[in-house]
């Protein structure tokens, strides 16, 4: 197939735009499903994380066919936490549809992918969905969006693009401003992307290079690498030269057994790979996201990948507590670090480093949520570990010390609009823009150190009833700010091993708030509440009640007990202090004391202050 006959397209917005939605009626329209099969909505979202959390971790690629034409689409995460994939992304195509929600207009992550897709100079075609929405506002929409490219300093001929209106979730295009009618479908949308999107650059006749840019894994034929083809052609059964990251080795050399391309969902078998177009090859098992294939007769390494740094890091170390080893198949150490370098290979935006201790690794990464679904990746695939609390990074700027600030774009109904404001202003929260929406909703952009929107999302759902909307964002280093509140209440510490009692906990809960029920194993170290005032406090919660020959009916009322603050993984993370860790296991999330007895704690303060 000729440069000419196919265009490569990345699907970029903000979180909840409609990408996969739109990437879903798009192989439907062009029957990539068949008749017979069943339809699975969000069918790029493969991942049992995407599906759970409704969003895209992992950049994707499926391709269609159009009027003779083969369109790779590229779908992308919405998050600023896996931009990296986004990236990524970019290096594979040659154009972007930009999707804009018909009523929120641009949003923070809008304006990231947009300018890193100004960068490379790729051109755009905006498409306006959900515009059957009845709080749409396509003109003001519309307006925004040439403002953000505006703001931007795009060049002129990126201003020029063709804009579509859409219906995602039913298939429905209309080109211009405006709604499709009933009977409408995608054609205008995959006509536009035909005639705006340029074919792939490159000479087919060209030694060959081509750039990875994402890796996969397969049962059969083992490591998988995906990319792009930029100049020559690369062929099942030639000898090709890997380019790796270690520059002063001599490439590798290897006939490439097998190769593959996107056809639908499928990769399928194929005899070559044309400049410009993408590609799956396996046989390499040492290639790494930025290695280029290139020609064995000459190979040249294209300009490796990179992406913005990590903001945020924290520790993975063994489980040290004493119910370790119930759950879990992966335990040590090893185990634990040779899962976390797997994962580099494949994330080009999470860092490992080593520690003091062999046993403990240190993690950096994009941002709380990027680390949450790593943790929450590995605990499912069977591994057991303790994390510390996310630190953010700091930077030495003109001999100052700065750190990561982040902007956060919070959408609440108008009567939580004080309780958003009152909760960022101790985490140094600024409100940089208010704008009242005509649906009884308000969006407030914030700037705060990154440190201080640690748990700053599930404080607002917790405030709000679950009815905000937040959206967070690396907005560049500000001058450190100095100390933060962090939790109101101390940590209620078992002092002992056992299962925990209804007596015992009855008498607690009156001290504070409980994270276990009854029957509940506990550790001397593990923590088991939060004290009302700021004290910590180490209890007994296997205390039972003494069986005595009196009986009155005062002491034998039932207990009744307040239902445990059960923590997810994300909010034991942000809870816990620097002291502590949160056990993670395929059945439970635990958090617990650094160092378990109260004699270690006490002499570890002791060394702390004399340190200080």
């Amino acid at each position: 197939m000729s440069a000419s006959s196919f265009r490569n397209v990345a699907l970029i917005a903000h979180v909840d735009h409609g990408k996969t939605t739109l990437v879903d009626a798009m192989l439907s329209s062009t029957g990539v499903f068949a008749s017979h099969e069943a339809r699975v909505d969000r069918v790029m979202d493969s991942n049992d994380q995407e599906r759970e959390r409704g969003i895209t971790i992992l950049a994707k690629a499926a391709s269609v066919e159009w009027k003779g034409t083969r369109i790779n689409l590229v779908d992308t995460p919405g998050h600023a936490d896996f931009g990296g994939e986004v990236e990524r992304a970019l290096a594979m195509v040659d154009g972007v549809l930009l999707l804009v929600d018909a009523a929120e207009g641009p949003m923070p992550q809008t304006r990231y992918v947009l300018s890193k897709t100004l960068g490379l100079h790729l051109p755009s075609v905006v498409v306006v969905n959900k515009v059957d929405r009845p709080d749409s506002r396509l003109d003001e929409v519309v307006d925004e969006i040439y403002q953000l490219f505006f703001d931007l300093e795009a060049d002129d001929h990126h201003i020029e693009f063709p804009i579509i209106s859409t219906v995602a979730r039913e298939g429905r295009a209309l080109a211009g401003i405006g709604v499709p009618d009933d009977d409408a479908d995608l054609s205008p949308l995959l006509d536009a992307i035909v005639g705006t999107i340029p074919a792939p650059s490159g000479d087919p006749d060209a030694p060959l290079q081509a750039i990875v840019t994402n890796l996969d894994a397969s049962d059969y034929l083992g490591r998988l690498a995906i990319g792009r083809v930029i100049q020559g052609t690369m062929r099942a059964g030639d000898q090709v030269a890997l380019c790796h990251a270690h520059e002063e080795e001599p490439p590798l050399k290897r006939k490439l057994t097998s190769l593959l391309g996107f056809t639908g969902l499928e990769r399928t078998v194929v005899n070559e790979r044309a400049a410009g177009d993408l590609f799956v090859l396996a046989g390499f098992p040492e290639v790494e996201i930025g290695d280029t294939i290139a020609d064995v007769n000459d190979p040249q390494p294209l300009p490796r990948l990179s992406v913005d740094e990590p903001v945020l890091r924290m520790t993975f170390g063994v489980n040290t507590s004493p119910l370790a080893g119930r759950d879990g198949k992966f335990l040590t150490s090893r185990q634990i670090k040779d899962r976390l370098e797997r994962e580099v290979l494949g994330n080009v935006s999470i860092r490992i480093g080593a520690t003091s201790s062999p046993e403990i690794i240190e993690v950096s990464g994009r941002g709380e949520l990027q680390l949450a679904v790593l943790i929450e990746s590995m605990r499912r695939e069977g591994f057991e570990l303790q994390v510390s609390r996310p630190e953010v990074i700091i930077r030495e700027i003109d001999g100052t010390p700065h750190e990561p600030l982040e902007r956060a774009v919070v959408d609440v109904p108008d009567d939580y609009v004080g309780t958003v404001t009152q909760a960022a202003a101790p985490r140094k929260g600024k409100v940089t823009d208010l704008r009242p929406g005509d649906t009884g909703r308000t969006v407030i952009t914030l700037e705060a150190p990154a440190r201080g929107l640690l748990g700053f999302r599930s404080l607002l759902m917790t405030s709000t009833r679950g009815t905000a909307l937040i959206h967070q964002q690396h907005a560049g280093w500000m001058p450190w700010a100095g100390d933060l509140p962090h939790r109101v209440g101390g940590a209620i510490t078992s002092d002992r091993q056992g299962a925990s009692t209804g007596f015992a906990l009855d008498n607690l809960q009156k001290r504070g708030e409980m994270f276990i029920g009854p029957g509940t194993d506990v550790y001397e170290g593990m923590i088991i509440g939060e004290a009302s005032r700021g004290e910590e406090m180490t209890v007994n919660a296997t205390k039972g009640k003494q069986l005595t020959n009196i009986r009155t009916h005062a002491s034998d009322e039932a207990i009744k007990l307040k239902p445990p603050r059960i923590h997810t993984l994300e909010t034991a993370i942000e809870w816990i202090s620097d002291d502590e860790l949160v056990e993670v296991t395929p059945e439970a999330i635990r958090v617990r004391k650094r160092f378990l007895t109260e004699s270690d704690r006490k002499r570890e303060k002791t060394r702390a202050k004399s340190r200080a």
